[in-house]
């Protein structure tokens, strides 16, 4: 099959992501699940063929170099797709992400109505965390676009590759791509000030400079949202403090314990009729007593501020797996598979 169709063909069976492996079949992963499609395996050459005309000659120049490349690719009346093509035993491949054409608001995703009190912060930092895969990106566009729909404010997102597309509504809206419109994470975010922006969006926290960046932005009276692979809250602020060295590490606490305004952690399951995923959200806000743990390393007692921050909006994600579970949305075996306590949910939902 030719590219486009398979890309045609992953829409229609809601796909997430088709991959592309020298000697394989093409596979979709729908419902998280791999499945592989009935054309015949494909060669390396055939498989260069489709994706040099994705890339395009300098970008596919610039993957002979580095042997990765990030990018986003239209195809019209089918849809966008992030694009990561690589090499594998010596062959390229390829994974097409799926972006859904339309930015759903956070309402229609079902989120937390938190969300939108989040996304109306002034300054500061908020991190959405989670696994490959979870949707952070799909939160990340809701909350943007509730900002561009009720804030006459400046947005500029550093993406890579710029994936959900916003059409300017109360806000204005500046979208850049890493390799395309700017070098880097880290180089964008250098320069950002001079374009006088309100919130800024960085793509993935990927290195010291571009946290460092980030924090300084969420200190000079800026709402930065970023993305982090981590499993909580006290993972991601633990992981941050990490990157740098040891005889820095103090100041950055105290650092976060001021600017880090919310930490938003999901993951995806299966709902319970096979219809598709719905996510499973922990969220922290940054309350005084959780600062104070922030800045005395005390982050692994930030959990139980969570579980007792209910009136604020927070929520562990164990109790947001027990809400779906009691309203029929998941079954008790995928809740039990992502439980970060399964003795005290089974207890909490009354499974022997």
């Amino acid at each position: 099959m030719e590219l486009d169709a398979l890309l045609a063909l992953l829409v229609q069976v809601k796909g997430s992501d088709l991959h592309l492996c020298a000697g394989e079949p093409p596979a979709m992963r729908v419902q998280r699940v791999i499945r592989r499609t009935r054309s015949p395996e494909l060669s390396g050459e055939e498989i260069a063929k489709m994706l040099q005309r994705v890339a395009g000659a300098e970008r596919w120049k610039r993957l002979e170099q580095e042997l990765e490349l990030d990018i986003a690719y239209v195809v019209p009346g089918t849809g966008r797709f992030r694009v990561n093509i690589y090499r594998e035993q010596h062959q390229p491949a390829a994974c097409f992400h799926r972006i859904p054409s339309e930015i759903q608001t956070l309402d229609e995703l079902g989120f937390p109505s938190v969300l939108k009190q989040i996304a109306m912060l002034p300054r500061g930092i908020v991190l959405v965390t989670g696994p490959t895969g979870s949707g952070k990106s799909t939160t990340l566009a809701a909350m943007v676009d509730h900002i561009n729909r009720n804030r006459p404010v400046h947005i500029v997102t550093i993406e890579d590759p710029v994936e959900f597309i916003h059409k300017p509504d109360m806000a204005s809206i500046t979208q850049r791509e890493v390799d395309v419109d700017t070098h880097s994470f880290a180089h964008a975010l250098r320069h950002v000030m001079r374009q006088n922006p309100d919130v800024i969006l960085v793509g993935e926290m990927r290195d010291l400079e571009t946290i460092q960046l980030a924090i300084t932005a969420g200190e000079t009276g800026h709402l930065v949202f970023s993305t982090l692979h981590t499993l909580n809250a006290a993972q991601t602020i633990d992981r941050i403090v990490d990157v740098f060295e040891a005889d820095r590490q103090e100041q950055v606490r105290a650092q976060l314990s001021i600017t880090l305004e919310a930490v938003v952690t999901q993951d995806l399951l299966a709902k319970a009729d096979g219809s598709g995923l719905i996510a499973a959200f922990e969220v922290m806000i940054a309350t005084p007593g959780i600062r104070s743990l922030i800045r005395e390393r005390k982050t692994h007692q930030i959990y139980s501020l969570i579980q007792g921050g209910g009136d604020l909006g927070m929520q562990t994600f164990d109790r947001d797996l027990l809400r779906l579970y009691q309203e029929g949305q998941i079954s008790a075996e995928n809740a039990l598979a992502k439980a970060n306590s399964p003795e005290e949910f089974c207890r909490r939902a009354g499974i022997d």
